[in-house]
């Protein structure tokens, strides 16, 4: 009984190098552990600005979190979701209507922010 693993005979096609010509470098396993590691130090820092009074006081706080947490994003899409690997069509279709929509929403939030001071709401 021939072994099922085998190729049959006579093929000269060898399926994981197809796979790679085909799909590019992929990361390896150590890839992983340092973006994960990164992406711990960063979770730690997080937690860690929340516990300093000043900082958290300070207007710097919140541009500060949504910078760190915009990072995170940026590495998880990049590497876990594979986008650094695919072909470039592939990273405009992500990228493209993923800018549009946070230009919607920053305009959004000047458009109501305004309405919200003009019918008091908010302070100015």
């Amino acid at each position: 009984m021939a072994n099922q693993h085998t190729p049959p005979a006579g093929a000269t096609h060898d399926h994981a190098q197809t796979a790679h010509d085909q799909h590019g470098d992929h990361p390896t396993a150590r890839t992983y552990w340092i973006v994960g590691i990164i992406l711990t130090i960063i979770t730690i820092a997080e937690v860690w600005a929340y516990y300093i009074p000043a900082l958290v006081a300070s207007p710097v706080y919140v541009p500060l979190l949504l910078t760190l947490s915009a990072t995170k994003f940026i590495i998880v899409v990049l590497f876990y979701m594979h986008l650094k690997y695919d072909h470039k069509l592939f990273r405009a279709l992500f990228t493209g209507p993923f800018l549009i929509a946070g230009v919607t929403m920053i305009g959004l939030m000047f458009l109501f922010g305004k309405l919200g001071i003009r019918l008091g709401l908010l302070g100015n």
